[in-house]
């Protein structure tokens, strides 16, 4: 039986790592779960439902009513600092399955404790850099991400010093083959209509923008010690291949199955192991091709950016995701063109590079934050300017 903390829980990782415990009762225990705040009911409806000892909200507006809810059920509820106190609890595992940079003081607590840090959110580590890839002790980091769990999977064929690089897959998004005077005028509703994939909302816009494959490739160096020239993004229409590892003989190992989050959940769940039955596997009697091709780096821009950013390191990928996720908020609320997106975060880590920069050597969690605050209100000024 293993213990666990779910931190995003009424998310879209959260809710599909609950779909994976509930049909393992005998072996997940869910101990604390933490969410955003903005759906109570649903928070409450899985507290009666795993009977956690704790659940946590962001605000003490959103705790009381909580509790309210959880009258009588002798479960702890709490406000802000509700992350980090869960991700420090004692247990097996923690998934970390916060949206953004908000996830990055969990990460670090769920670290410090010597827990298996079970990582969806990409962000922290991302943002943390070397703060987070220091922190952790060998093996104590499982990505969740599927890419990132198709990577450790296939690793598994071989040692470290046989790799020759890896080959980070992308969907391409719902504007695949488009270019670049194309996707002038895509809105939002396009832009949140994934062909593969069913996410939030800022995964699915960066997974448009392709912005989220930029720290797919910034989080696939730092979990994986491989160099940035060592990363090939390729396009891959149908999400079956998650990402492969070519090694020094010529071999390339793929890891491949239907997309469906539950099978990279479940085994950050119970990793080492496999979880039987967790997703569905092929009906290898039906026909299937699959197709690869090359990204094109003119229309869709975000992933040379993202590449510039991680090997310049310490704050500049906390910078590069702060401006991008202020600048989907615009898009999103109308302010700001599709296209706008990478043109505004590229003008901002730019500006950061020429001023500002601090280095791996430097790094701290209060630089990291400053980064991100700076990146935050710098962008807001070039889209309330457009």
């Amino acid at each position: 039986m293993r213990d666990v903390v779910i931190l995003g829980s009424t998310g879209s990782i959260g809710t599909q790592a609950l779909d994976v415990v509930s049909s393992r009762r005998d072996q997940f225990n869910v101990v604390a779960l933490t969410a955003g705040g903005s759906n109570l009911r649903l928070l409450a409806e899985q507290a009666h439902t795993f009977e956690p000892r704790f659940v946590g909200v962001p605000s003490d507006a959103a705790a009381s009513e909580l509790a309210s809810m959880l009258t009588g059920t002798g479960i702890e509820v709490a406000g802000p600092g509700s992350n980090e106190y869960a991700a420090a609890m004692a247990c097996d595992v923690v998934l970390n399955g916060i949206t953004g940079a908000a996830g990055l003081l969990a990460t670090l607590a769920t670290l410090r404790a010597g827990t298996t840090l079970a990582l969806a959110n990409k962000e922290s580590l991302v943002i943390g850099g070397r703060l987070v890839t220091d922190a952790a002790a060998p093996g104590q980091i499982v990505a969740v991400d599927s890419e990132h769990s198709a990577f450790a999977q296939a690793l598994r064929a071989g040692r470290a010093s046989e790799v020759r690089k890896l080959i980070l897959t992308a969907s391409g998004g719902p504007f695949r083959g488009r270019t670049r005077a194309e996707l002038v005028g895509v809105t939002p509703e396009q832009a949140l209509a994934h062909p593969t994939w069913t996410m939030g909302r800022v995964v699915t816009i960066n997974s448009a923008t392709l912005v989220n494959k930029g720290l797919e490739l910034i989080e696939a160096a730092l979990l994986y010690g491989v160099d940035y020239d060592d990363i090939t993004v390729v396009v891959h229409p149908t999400s079956d291949v998650h990402s492969m590892v070519e090694y020094v003989d010529g071999s390339t190992i793929a890891q491949a199955s239907p997309p469906d989050m539950r099978l990279p959940i479940a085994l950050g769940l119970a990793w080492p192991d496999r979880v039987p039955g967790a997703a569905s596997a092929y009906n290898w009697s039906v026909p299937r091709s699959w197709s690869f091709e090359p990204l094109d780096d003119d229309a869709f821009g975000a992933v040379v950016l993202a590449r510039r950013a991680g090997k310049a390191g310490g704050t500049a990928p906390a910078v590069f995701n702060a401006a991008n996720e202020v600048c989907v908020d615009s898009f999103c609320a109308g302010d700001l063109g599709f296209l706008g997106i990478v043109d505004t975060v590229a003008a901002v880590v730019d500006e950061h590079l020429a001023g500002g920069h601090v280095a791996d050597a430097d790094l701290s969690v209060e630089a990291v934050l400053d980064a991100d605050a700076w990146a935050r209100g710098r962008a807001r000024q070039i889209c309330e300017a457009v």
